[in-house]
Formats: C-alpha cells, sequence, structure tokens
C-alpha cells in the first residue's frame, strides 16, 4: 500500500495516528522479543558506538532532529554511528522493539510512559522533544470559538482516544459518550457534517483536510486545553541507563542538537527524510515544520529555558494527576518510574556552547 500517495492526501498521517496509539497504549506487558539487537553497545570499524534509534512511522517532518543529527554528522561528532529504523504498519510496537532488543532507542509518549508504569514494562524516558503533543480537535470555520463550544457537537475520535485525552475533555468540558462518532481515518463523514469535528495531529490532519476540502480548518491543540503529555520522547532500557549513562547522554545531547540544527535549516534532514521515505513531499515537510514553530511544539512554556528535550517532575504529575480525574489511572501510580531528569535540562547556554549553531 502507498501510504503517502498523493492521490489520497489523507490517509499517511490518518492511518499512521491509528497505529501509533494502538501500538502504544494497548501494548501488552507480555512482550515476546521480536528480535534481537546484536549491535547494542558495540562498536564501528570506525571506532564508533553503533545505535538503532526507532521512530514511530515512516521518516516525516516529526523526525527531522533525529535524521539532522546523521545528515550533519552531529551524532559521529558525539561518537555515534547512528541507524535510524522506521516505523509503519507491519512493524512491531516500539516496547516490543525495545524490551526485544531491536533498538537502542525509540521516539515514545508521555501516556505510554505512564501505561508502561502501570504494566511493570523496564523502559525509561530520558528526553522529551515536543513540549506539546500534537494531538488536535479540527472543525469547519465558524462551528466554534473554543473547544468547550464543541459540547453537545458530533466529534470523530479513534477508539484509543476512549482512554488518551477523551475522558479528559469530558471531565473538563462536560463532554459526552453520545457526541462520539467512529473515527476510521477518513475525512469524508466530516468534510460532509459541517457541525462536526474530528480529531487529528497539527502537523498533518489539518493539511490534509485543507487539499481534500478546499477550506482552512479550525484547529484546537488539545496541549492548550488541559490534555499536557510530552510527545516525540526519547525512551530506552532502565538496564542501558544504569549500564551505560555515557551512551544515553550522548544520544541524548546529539539529538538534541540535531533538532536545534533542523528548526534553524531542515534542508538536510529533509534529504534524507526523503531519501528513506520517496513519498515525503517538501510541502508535507514545509507544512509541518510551520506548525512547530506556531504552536510551540517543540519550544514551550516553563521549561522552555531549560532548551530542546527538557522535562520536569511537575509536568509529569500534572499529567499524572489530569488522567487520574479522568479515571485513567489510580493515583498510587508512581509517576516517577516513567522518566528520569538525568540526561536532560542542561539549560539553552549548555548547546549554545557546544556548537549547535543556536543563536
Amino acid at each position: 500500500m502507498n501510504w503517502f500517495s498523493s492521490s489520497s492526501t489523507a490517509i499517511p498521517c490518518l492511518n499512521r495516528r491509528r497505529f501509533i496509539q494502538y501500538a502504544s497504549i494497548l501494548v501488552s506487558s507480555s512482550i515476546i522479543p521480536a528480535c534481537t539487537n546484536q549491535n547494542q553497545a558495540s562498536t564501528s570499524s570506525s571506532g564508533l558506538d553503533k545505535v538503532i534509534f526507532g521512530t514511530n512511522w515512516l521518516a516525516q517532518a516529526e523526525h527531522g532532529g533525529f535524521y539532522q543529527a546523521i545528515a550533519t554528522g552531529i551524532y559521529k561528532a558525539h561518537g555515534l554511528d547512528v541507524t535510524i529504523k522506521m516505523g509503519g504498519p507491519q512493524v512491531p510496537s516500539g516496547t516490543q522493539l525495545l524490551i526485544g532488543g531491536a533498538v537502542d532507542f525509540f521516539m515514545g509518549y508521555g501516556a505510554d510512559a505512564i501505561n508502561a508504569v502501570v504494566q511493570g514494562i523496564p523502559k525509561i524516558t530520558v528526553a522529551a522533544i515536543f513540549q506539546k503533543d500534537p494531538q488536535c480537535l479540527i472543525v469547519h470555520p465558524n462551528t466554534a470559538k473554543t473547544i468547550a463550544d464543541l459540547k453537545g457537537k458530533p466529534i470523530y475520535i479513534s477508539a484509543a482516544a476512549n482512554i488518551i485525552y477523551w475522558p479528559v475533555l469530558k471531565v473538563k468540558y462536560g463532554f459526552t459518550d453520545a457526541q462520539k462518532r467512529p473515527y476510521n481515518f477518513n475525512p469524508a463523514p466530516f468534510l460532509t457534517d459541517k457541525n462536526s469535528a474530528q480529531q487529528g495531529y497539527i502537523t498533518s490532519e489539518p493539511f490534509a483536510i485543507e487539499k481534500q476540502g478546499g477550506f482552512k480548518p479550525v484547529v484546537f491543540l488539545l496541549a492548550d486545553y488541559g490534555y499536557s503529555p510530552y510527545a516525540t520522547t526519547i525512551e530506552t532500557k532502565k538496564e542501558l541507563v544504569e549500564k551505560n549513562p555515557d551512551l544515553v547522554q550522548r544520544f541524548v545531547d546529539a539529538s538534541i542538537k540535531g533538532w536545534y540544527s533542523y528548526l534553524e535549516n531542515p534542508q538536510p534532514g529533509n534529504q534524507l527524510i526523503k531519501k528513506d521515505n520517496p513519498e515525503m513531499t517538501n510541502e508535507q515537510l514545509a507544512y509541518g515544520l510551520q506548525k512547530f514553530q506556531e504552536y510551540g511544539i517543540i519550544v514551550s512554556g516553563t521549561d522552555a529555558n531549560q532548551g530542546i528535550g527538557s522535562m520536569s517532575d511537575e509536568r509529569w504529575q500534572s499529567f499524572l494527576d489530569s488522567m487520574v480525574k479522568a479515571g485513567i489511572y489510580q493515583p498510587s501510580v508512581n509517576y516517577r518510574d516513567a522518566f528520569t531528569l538525568q540526561f536532560v535540562n542542561k539549560g539553552l547556554s549548555y548547546y549554545q556552547q557546544k556548537g549547535t549553531g543556536v543563536n
């Protein structure tokens, strides 16, 4: 199947979201390793430490900084020989790949990190690239001025939304299950019903809807309305953090520098993205980068002065509290087992001094 074909613009990102959400949130704790990475902690002929990083879908702007770190030699400068293993519809979940040893690091998600704690899965988040989750609700022009105006209106959501953001919206805005409509990752029902809303990612679905529907939709970023997990995180096994913290630190530092570089000049990274995913267009890449900046997806909030990748205990606790209030998790969940601040929060000046090109 051609996931990024120009004749079906909406398909790639819509199907991607279904795959990511089901794979990350519903993964079983009784994981059978899919394969084994024999290169973990090994050294290449050039003397670099070999590392495999898994992404959550086919190459796209949401992965730009990681590709940039390869393209510009940032990983090599940190003693790393990094290979990116793309996700996709037939690829096992990130947790399976990570725990099974197929990858050393994986692009994770805040809610899944908490879920791993609940299930006793020994992985840990070591950095958060996206300060805001790109999840959004999309409406027709003149349908609603704020997300609260959607109360009582039909909203197309996926099954996975029921255990992620939907309970939060019910508690905060009085939404009811009677509003829900099954979202099959096809925008046609939304395009037909001008009084409805549908879920999406700020970097993807609005672009597809504008192309297919011929209008610019109104978008409500859920991160601005009480749904506050970190996203596009870097996660690894707890064992690696314990046994080789230097390798983890170098990978985190280099990845963060790659993101600074990508935001400054994305062309090197975009070339590698299109090489891995030839169906990706310049227009889609530019749209994704624009939305990163417009909505403060990567750099925003109180953690911004700590630089890209930053996290805080308060933010993790706040997210858990919102999920407990929505009835998703028990208050006894030890959220601190989901992350470590050991490798981040160095401050913007740290990365300036290390030659990121940041002004």
